[in-house]
Parts: C-alpha cells; structure tokens; sequence
C-alpha cells in the first residue's frame, strides 16, 4: 500500500478496539467469547437523559450546532466545573467535541510542533501516544511499576524534561490502572512543573465520576498553575453515554479558540441531539447516578478477590475506573503444548485461545509486563472469565 501516506501507515489501530473486534469476531463465529477488553459501561444511558434527547428531536435540534457547543451546554459545564471542581471556568473557555478522545486530539495538533517532546507517565490510554505522534510529537514515557501502584514521581518528571518538552499528558482516574493521585501527588507535579512556563499540562479526568472511597482532585485547582492545564472530560463513563460521542475541555481561552479553530476543520460541532443529552446530565445532580459507581465498586472488589486465587499475579487496588493491570511477568518463558509465553501480548492471544477470554495487552498501554482486565460487565460474567482464566493459566509451565 506505497500509495498511503506515512501517516497513516505508521498509525497503529487501537488496541482496545482490536481485541473487541476479535471477540465480535469469534463470537459471531459461535465461539464461547467472555469480553473484558473494551473500557464501556454496561449500564443504558439513564431515562432522564434518554428523555431530553427525544424532547430535542421533537423541539426540532436538527440543524447544525456551533463548533464550540451549545451555549448552554457550555454554561453547565461551567457551572458543573464550579460546583464539583471548585474550578472557575467561563463558557468560552469550554469546547464540546465529539467525545474526549477528540478533545484530546485537539489540544495535542493546537499546542504540537514536530519535534516537540511530550511527556507521559506509563502506563497511559492508548491513544495518548498515536495522536502526540500524528501531530509529529516525540512522546517520552516515565515508567511506573505496579509496587508504587503506577504513579509517577516528580523527580521522575524532572528528569524527562528537556528544552523540548511542550506538554505532560495523564489521566486521573488512570486508564488503565485505576491509580487515583492525591491533592498532595498533584501539587508536587505541578509543583516540579512550575518553573517551566512553556509547559501544559493535560489533565484527563473521563473517568472523574468513578472512584471508590476517595476524592477526584484536579490539577487545575492550584492558582500557579492553572493557566497552563486543559483539563479533558466528558459523559461517556459516568453518565453511561459512550455512544452519544460528547467530550469536553476547559481551557485557557487561547487554547479554547485554537481547538475550536482546529475542530471547525475536522467535524464542526458535535451531534445536536447528543448534546442536548448531555446538557441534561452534567446539569443534574450527579449523586443520581450513583448506583453505576456502586455496582463498579462492587465488581472491582469481586475481580479483586478472584485474581487473588490466581498464582504469580501482582496488582494494585484500583481506586477508580473500571480496570485491574495485573503485571504478568510470573508467566514469561512458560509454555502449554505450542503456546509460549514470551511477553504479555502472547499471554492474551493465549487466553483468547484457550480460556475463550479476551483482554487487552499492557504493550499498548506502555508496559509490557501487565494487561488490563475490565470489570464493566456483570458479576456472573466476571466470575466466569477469571474461573476460566485461572485455569487456563494453571496449564503453563
């Protein structure tokens, strides 16, 4: 295929989307599937917000809608911004996109020259890395370990930086590891981070409405460094709205007004309808959706236990999102009749092969020694992949 470009051909699918495709794949095939690869809420969208988007279609939003959003979905993530966040966010410093991932990709082609280094703690969403890439970026990863449960260290952060280093790229919640930092931990990255002015920093904060017994804290909430953080969120995760496709950033207005620039471009405003959606769910209360949070705290202590029955596994404990990133390592250099296992993306193929359980490797996430499991399917479900992985990896030897 010499006639594609070079962008295109260096461009590596998503993992995530691969393996669940895969699965659909085998599944259609009459294959016996158990997917834990896909980062989705099994939960429908909730009725309130379903019913906002009826009332849309029959008041007639049919037409186009702004580049940057409806002003009034933007003036309620303003306001959702102050009343959860405690962050002072004007409607023009907001841009609604087609889901946080095209957030994402906005802010990295309005801040990234080629060449520009930009770092990113690992493990990282897998995106993260292609779209810094596409804009001609250089990503310089800051390895963590599961021992520190995946966070990075300010002294880790200073020693990436270089007079090339334009942007800091994390998520928290993590995906995938579910590491949660601390008020604390962020104040000592941005404190690392303050003295470099030509530095941003992207905070991701998708999955900010699930957390287990613990706060959501931003970046953005320290004065001295707020004019350099766009902070990424939207309603796919929380509000179990991942294919109504709204994502949302705040943002220092010229970058709020570079990425709406750079959308008007791309896909110009995001589905009318969906947004009308969203508007009725950042303006609740969000305590309503509560269940959702429960039921994944629930799961996560159920994978939890049963990954304890499984030898040679070392993990943390999530506190948020809806993932476990066991390292693997244990099982390198074993083998079961013609399977060997020599890094964690053979461990997957091998599960999918043999335990008819599919998950997602930690080489696409930046780490090569663990994979993710999801646990945002049903307990029977969970209880049937692990029973199913256990002993698929009790084979090896």
């Amino acid at each position: 295929m010499n006639y594609l470009s070079n962008r295109i051909n260096e461009l590596e699918e998503s993992a995530t989307i691969a393996m669940a495709r895969v699965s659909r794949e085998l599944q259609e095939q009459g294959h016996d599937i158990i997917s834990l690869s896909l980062g989705e809420p099994d939960f429908i969208t909730p009725d309130n917000i379903r019913d906002a988007a009826k009332l849309a279609i029959d008041q007639g939003f049919t037409h186009y809608p702004p580049i940057a959003g409806f002003g009034d979905l933007r003036k309620a993530i303003s306001e959702k911004f102050k009343r959860e966040n405690n962050l002072d966010y004007k409607p023009e410093q907001i841009i609604v996109s087609t889901g946080a991932k095209q957030s994402i990709a906005n802010v990295v082609l309005s801040l990234i020259n080629p060449g520009d280094e930009v770092i990113v703690p690992t493990p990282y969403w897998v995106s993260y890395s292609q779209i810094i890439q596409l804009a001609g970026g250089v990503p310089v990863f800051v390895q963590t370990n599961v021992e520190n449960d995946f966070k990075p260290t300010p002294e880790q952060i200073k020693a990436a930086i270089t007079d090339k280093t334009k942007l800091f790229v994390f998520s928290s919640p993590c995906n995938p590891s579910g590491t949660i930092l601390s008020k604390e931990e962020l104040k000592g990255i941005a404190e690392i981070l303050r003295p470099y002015e030509n530095i941003f920093i992207l905070s991701d904060e998708i999955y900010e409405h699930i957390r287990f017994g613990v706060n959501h804290e931003s970046i953005a909430q320290f004065d001295f460094i707020k004019d350099r953080v766009i902070i990424v969120n939207g309603v796919s995760k929380g509000y179990a709205m991942t294919g109504w496709r709204i994502g949302y950033i705040g943002a220092p207005l010229a970058i709020a007004k570079a990425c709406d620039k750079m959308q008007g471009q791309f896909t110009s405003g995001a589905c009318s309808i969906a947004q009308k959606a969203a508007l009725e769910a950042v303006s609740s209360d969000w305590s309503i959706y509560n269940y959702m949070q429960d039921s994944f705290q629930q799961r996560r202590d159920l994978t939890i236990s049963l990954i304890k029955d499984i030898p040679g596994l070392k993990y943390n404990i999530p506190q948020g999102a809806f993932y476990v990133f066991p390292d693997v390592t244990y099982y390198f250099g074993k083998k079961y009749e013609d399977s060997v296992i020599n890094n964690a993306t053979d461990l997957c193929i091998y599960l999918l092969k043999e335990a008819k359980v599919s998950i997602v490797t930690g080489e696409a996430f930046g780490d090569n020694r663990c994979v993710r499991l999801s646990y945002a399917t049903s307990e029977a479900l969970l209880t049937e992949a692990m029973k199913r992985i256990k002993s698929a990896l009790a084979k090896l030897k």
